[in-house]
């Protein structure tokens, strides 16, 4: 089963506005976009701590300012099973509550279902005893609604429109591999010819590929197919997969050890490394990895990543 969490989470974090934008454009036009937004992630994490109801999936709260001057904070839930879950509504109900009486602010509660159950749509919590009333009722985007307009979202000018085709995509796609191989390819040349800036290219390639997990030897081919594609096109500002991973992972492990230490800056670059190339397999590395403190160890790991051929070949690094 591919992971959805990680890069939603990621699309989440460079597409926001344009998230907004597609879902819900009635928010998107009273946000004052102007004044930029705040991920409260860590404050999140305290208001969540103790209150976990069920699977955990992808919950955003943000910091937005309202074109009145207003400070609004969105609470957004993005729930990802492949199947329903008793408690979503009542967690959209207490994440709600715990937010607002934490932080004495207006929380917009926002709720995207990913799974692939056409009839599950829950939009609202509550409970009523002797004259009693307390409810929730959440605006709900079901992502499978957009299953018949596949070949649209991939042509929309809204960059989220491509995550949910790559999502939907991947649901379509769970018992046919083959199939599945085909239209990441379709997927991630149709990158090169939407006129976007190398750096779009890039994120949205990471969360494409990401979501659109291949096995073997699906994936080798993959990658060839891709690398063909590019020399063929005479793109310079493209560079392959595994350069665009050597280089973030490269500047964020240089970053990262000038703040953090050297050692986990090092672990954070071979982690980019590791998710761009191999996905799901090569982020498996990271609990070894991180056992290892030898700095020049490190720094040999983060080297190969970029030539290994594999997550086991990487592996002979620090074993022998």
């Amino acid at each position: 089963m591919a992971e959805y969490d990680s890069p939603w989470k990621e699309a989440l974090d460079v597409y926001f506005e344009s998230f907004l934008a597609f879902f819900f454009p009635y928010a998107h036009k009273e946000i004052n976009w102007a004044r930029g937004y705040e991920f409260l992630d860590k404050e999140f994490q305290q208001i969540v701590r103790k209150g976990q109801v069920g699977r955990r999936s992808v919950d955003k709260l943000v910091k937005v300012w309202l074109r009145s001057g207003e400070e609004l904070w969105v609470l957004i839930h993005i729930e990802i099973q492949m199947t329903k879950e008793g408690v979503f509504p009542r967690r959209m109900y207490i994440y709600n509550y715990r937010a607002f009486d934490r932080y004495n602010r207006e929380v917009v509660s926002l709720a995207v279902l990913a799974d692939a159950n056409p009839r599950w749509r829950p939009e609202r919590f509550g409970y009523a005893r002797w004259g009693f009333r307390t409810e929730i009722q959440f605006p709900v985007v079901k992502l499978w609604d957009y299953v018949d307009r596949l070949e649209e979202l991939e042509q929309h000018p809204n960059p989220f429109a491509l995550v949910v085709a790559a999502h939907l995509r991947t649901l379509q796609t769970r018992k046919n591999q083959s199939e599945r191989h085909g239209l990441k390819i379709k997927l991630i040349k149709g990158l090169y010819d939407r006129g976007l800036s190398a750096k779009n290219i890039r994120q949205l390639f990471r969360v494409i590929d990401w979501l659109m997990e291949l096995p073997e030897p699906w994936e080798s081919s993959f990658w060839t197919e891709i690398r063909h594609f590019e020399q063929e096109k005479h793109m310079p500002f493209m560079t392959t997969p595994e350069r665009i991973g050597r280089r973030e992972g490269l500047a964020e492990g240089l970053t990262k050890g000038l703040t953090k230490g050297r050692a986990e800056g090092l672990t954070k670059g071979i982690e980019s490394v590791l998710r761009l190339r191999f996905g799901r397999k090569g982020t498996r590395l990271m609990p070894e990895i991180r056992k290892i403190q030898d700095e020049e160890k490190l720094q040999a790991v983060l080297e190969s990543a970029e030539t290994a051929s594999s997550p086991e070949d990487l592996r002979r690094v620090w074993t022998g």
